[in-house]
């Protein structure tokens, strides 16, 4: 692991390791500006060893609004200052993300009509831009100079250049959005070439000039394809100090920051010809999907990149760097690459967080709970946990940190709970690696695990009446909605993720799964069963199948994945009537009735809290037992039930509600 945290020298300034954490939409500004919030998140990557932070991408002119809290680069100064100021002494150089979204921005904040190099619609938005003109294009020019300039003046050791997804100069590179027949349409890197030099001219060469540059935009009819990308990054590469290779446009958003359902390090062999390419001109970086320590390695000394860029994995784990550096990197918490929470660009404006590790985002509101030796002393009162799911994992993990002697007890034979039934789902794999991180955690920390077994009703009073008891006891299926004949095979999703062969619990014949949640547990399994050869038909009372999936980017890729299986799709019906052979589905809006043949129906709803585990006074639930919900509350509850019983004031040390009110860094005159 020393290649990766050993430090680099880039334009004269020197990084602790060769960890990039890269720029990422966070919804923690303040307005336009960068906030506290903003500051104490990167401090934090800083501290865990990040080389390099590369803030949130800033929009270089007012009119360029994207999204509500995207930052501008004229409000940014006093936060990039501040950002700067705390990252320094922990060795991690800061640069500024710097943009301009062009046709895929948003005139719903600006109210203005959106700048491109040519009248071509988004094709997301649908939106029609405006052709930028020469003044438009010099104003460009000038504004990305001037937040450089304002940049560096602030402190920082350079600034990050967006040519990559959601980019202006990504648009005049590519065929499928520059159609002009001026010099700009002649040459499409000229205006690139224009904006780097602009911003050398200002920041000087003692200053990192990074470029984000998509070198496949997955349109090969007419976009920038791998073999155009690295010709253009031959041609761009003596202009700059550092190379980000990625892939992507507005062709393909979901495919820059795709989940699991894609292969970590997607980019490498891109990233490969790029390097051979510039030939040392300019340090290459590695992105796309880099979460796990082994690979990053392996890329560096494989000669794929200089650096590699890890942020998912950084908001996963802050400390990752310094595990490695310490030899501990059994210890990384692994990044599930599922999305949920650190994908924030949709409609409900959330934070930026992490299922994993639920005070990313959150630093300024939740303090640690651990030392900087990852434990703590002891002397603590007992805890009783009962319930090792992920709640009943997290709750005894944060415990143990904290100096209590813990008893964790699990009814099944293995902790880990529902995370072990997630993790069969296609895509959803990388959840087994958090539930074994949590189990390795809790024996490290000395916990006392039991397991096939549950705690009698004494045991649960005393530790209650100590305050020492923690209810993480899970959930059991919901109720159903619909009528189930005599004769009718109904399965709850539970049951066939937990056999061993799921598609050897059905007896032959077609089968319906009912998906009245939307997200990816119906998809999941349809898909499971779909490639086990059976003939599946999913229900559904949305207009599209898994609807959650838009706020993970899944949604288009998995409708596409359930057509090419050959998923015959029932939307906008509600089950009615499940019998023997067929179940009777009708029309969400019209009620017209239809029948479907089905052997067996799997049930895929909302779940309740168990109720085979009283609960005495005094006891503290946490997870499934509060309300069945994601990954991300079951963990958040454990780490609050356990501030709870150890004293801390869960109300304060925790997100609860409502962020709180947020300071930002702006110039008073």
């Amino acid at each position: 692991m020393r290649e990766l945290t050993g430090a680099v020298v880039l334009a004269g300034r020197s990084a602790q390791s060769r960890v990039v954490f890269g720029p990422h939409e966070t919804n923690l500004g303040a307005g336009r500006s960068l906030s506290d919030r903003h500051v104490a998140y990167y401090e934090r990557r800083a501290a865990g060893g990040a080389g390099m932070v590369v803030t949130e991408t800033a929009s270089v002119l007012a009119s360029d609004w994207p999204y509500e809290r995207a930052p501008l680069a004229a409000a940014c100064g006093p936060g990039w200052a501040a950002t700067a100021a705390a990252c320094r002494p922990y060795g991690a150089l800061v640069l500024a993300g710097l943009g301009h979204s062009g046709s895929q921005g948003s005139s719903a904040y600006s109210q203005e009509p959106l700048w491109a190099p040519s009248r071509v619609p988004d094709v997301v938005s649908r939106e029609m831009p405006m052709e930028m003109e020469q003044g438009e294009i010099d104003s460009v020019v000038g504004a990305f100079a001037a937040s450089a300039e304002l940049a560096v003046a602030s402190g920082l050791d350079g600034v990050e250049v967006n040519a990559g997804q959601h980019a202006l100069l990504r648009q005049f590179l590519s065929g499928l959005t520059n159609q002009r027949e001026d010099a700009y349409g002649t040459d499409r890197a000229a205006l690139l070439l224009e904006v780097l030099a602009a911003v050398r001219e200002r920041i000087g060469d003692e200053r990192i000039l990074s470029l984000r540059l998509s070198c496949d935009e997955l349109a090969p009819w007419a976009g920038i394809t791998p073999e155009a990308g690295v010709e253009l990054a031959r041609r761009i590469a003596p202009e700059v100090d550092l190379l980000v290779v990625v892939r992507g446009s507005a062709m393909g958003t979901a495919a820059t920051r795709p989940d699991a359902h894609t292969d970590p390090g997607f980019n490498t062999e891109l990233c490969r010809s790029v390097r051979g390419a510039v030939d040392g001109r300019c340090a290459v970086v590695l992105q796309g999907s880099v979460v796990d320590a082994e690979q990053a390695v392996r890329a560096l000394s494989d000669g794929v990149a200089d650096l590699v860029e890890m942020t998912r994995a950084q908001i996963a784990d802050p400390e990752l760097v310094r595990k490695l550096a310490a030899g501990h990197a059994d210890r990384i918490r692994p990044c599930t690459l599922g999305n949920q929470r650190c994908q924030v660009r949709d409609n409900r404006n959330p934070v930026v967080s992490c299922i994993a590790e639920p005070r990313s985002g959150y630093e300024t509101q939740d303090r640690p709970v651990e030392g900087a030796d990852g434990g703590a002393s002891r002397g603590g009162r007992p805890v009783l946990v009962a319930g090792g799911g992920p709640a009943g994992l997290e709750a005894a993990r944060v415990l143990a940190l904290r100096g209590h002697p813990v008893r964790l007890v699990e009814a099944a034979d293995r902790l880990g709970g529902s995370l072990h039934l997630a993790a069969r789902i296609p895509g959803r794999e990388r959840l087994a690696r958090l539930a074994h991180w949590l189990t390795a955690e809790v024996e490290r920390l000395g916990v006392t695990v039991e397991t096939g077994t549950r705690p009698s009703a004494a045991e649960l009073e005393a530790a209650a009446a100590t305050g020492g008891l923690i209810l993480a006891t899970g959930s059991v299926p919901g109720p159903h909605d619909y009528a189930v004949h005599d004769g009718a095979a109904v399965l709850d999703v539970a049951e066939v993720l937990g056999a061993p062969d799921p598609a050897s619990t059905l007896p032959e014949g077609p089968v319906a799964v009912y998906d009245t949640v939307g997200d990816a547990v119906a998809v999941g399994v349809t898909e499971l069963l779909a490639a086990a050869g059976r003939s599946v038909t999913v229900i559904t009372r949305d207009q599209v199948v898994g609807t959650q999936l838009a706020i993970t980017g899944d949604l288009a890729p998995a409708n596409s994945r359930l057509q090419q299986a050959g998923v015959v799709q029932a939307r906008r019906s509600v089950l009615r009537e499940v019998h023997p052979g067929h179940v009777v589905v009708t029309d969400a809006l019209t009620g017209v009735r239809t029948e479907i043949p089905c052997a067996a129906l799997v049930h895929c709803g909302h779940r309740l809290p168990d109720p085979g585990t009283a609960a005495p006074a005094g006891a503290v639930p946490a997870g499934d037992r509060v309300a069945p919900r994601t990954v991300y509350e079951a963990v958040l509850e454990g780490r609050r039930a356990a501030l709870a019983v150890s004293g801390a004031d869960a109300a304060t040390a925790l997100p609860v509600g409502p962020p709180a009110p947020v300071r930002a860094f702006q110039v008073v005159s």
